[in-house]
């Protein structure tokens, strides 16, 4: 995995331009946020992710609103784009990492998607298709412990939900430090007014770095365009490192 900086954003982008004003703007720290849902197939995907690729722009494919049923895409586009991140469901999330290393893309950042259970240490990993009907709590720790032994970068901790969650981010980012997995990524409810806190309790927890998206939010629902001002608002709200 190669060297991030220690806290980026991921955020969405309407077109090529629009992400490389981002781009610009963040100065590197961010990820711009591609996701499987919005294509009908997996070939439309890879091109306009090559695009952004082409641009230099650091893409992080997506599922679409953390919907399940696109992990299979999410994977077959990884393996022809070999981007810079991937969201993956729990279950998901070691197949895809090795996929992507039988390809030869040993620098993408593969995270797992767990949900909060709304008990503080205990989280959902049963966010695949089939097993998001069976949901069944376990330990922030055996979560980790899992990521661990196959090699997983990330913990994606969605949705946060603003503030609600704090402690359940906390515990789950402890038990991603214990068991050595570098990466956090809260999602889902994030604004200027509560990604400061939320990224501070994740670097207090020991994480090397965190990765807090911000996105429908940010978007000019009548442009689809991200805004400047906005993406600014969240840089200017993280803490300094």
């Amino acid at each position: 995995m190669a060297k991030q900086p220690r806290i980026a954003l991921n955020v969405l982008a309407k077109d090529v331009e629009n992400a490389k004003q981002i781009v610009s703007l963040a100065e590197g720290r961010v990820f711009i946020g591609v996701t499987a849902k919005g294509f009908s197939s997996v070939t439309e995907a890879a091109a306009v992710i090559e695009s952004y690729q082409e641009a230099g722009i650091p893409v992080s494919v997506g599922l679409g609103a953390g919907d399940a049923e696109q992990w299979k895409k999410v994977v077959e586009v990884a393996i022809l784009t070999k981007p810079a991140h991937v969201n993956q469901v729990f279950p998901a999330a070691g197949y895809t990492l090795g996929a992507l290393h039988a390809v030869g893309s040993s620098h993408t950042v593969v995270n797992a998607l767990i949900a909060p259970s709304g008990t503080q240490g205990k989280v959902l990993v049963t966010t695949g298709p089939i097993s998001q009907a069976a949901p069944e709590e376990i330990s922030c720790e055996a979560a980790a412990a899992m990521l661990a032994e196959i090699g997983v970068h990330s913990v994606k901790f969605y949705p946060v939900n603003g503030l609600s969650r704090i402690e359940e981010i906390k515990k789950m980012a402890q038990a991603a430090v214990r068991f050595g997995i570098p990466v956090f990524e809260p999602t889902g409810g994030i604004d200027e007014e509560s990604i400061r806190p939320i990224v501070e309790v994740c670097l207090e927890a020991g994480v090397r770095q965190v990765i807090p998206h911000v996105y429908t939010s940010i978007v000019d629902m009548d442009t689809g365009l991200t805004r400047l001002d906005k993406v600014e608002e969240l840089l200017a709200a993280l803490p300094e490192i």
